[in-house]
């Protein structure tokens, strides 16, 4: 199973490569943007947790 940790970590590694189009990149980009949005909810989430 694939952790927002482990999908933020690969979609960086892809933004190394130098055969993207901007098109790619941005895409890539923006995928990006959304899974750090998701894995800082998520610490968040589990940092407000009482439990």
């Amino acid at each position: 199973m694939t952790t927002l940790h482990d999908q933020i970590q690969m979609l960086r590694a892809e933004l190394t490569s130098f055969h993207l189009s901007r098109r790619e990149r941005a895409c890539i980009e923006r995928e990006l943007r959304k899974v750090e949005a998701d894995f800082a909810a998520a610490v968040s989430y589990v940092s407000e947790d009482p439990d």
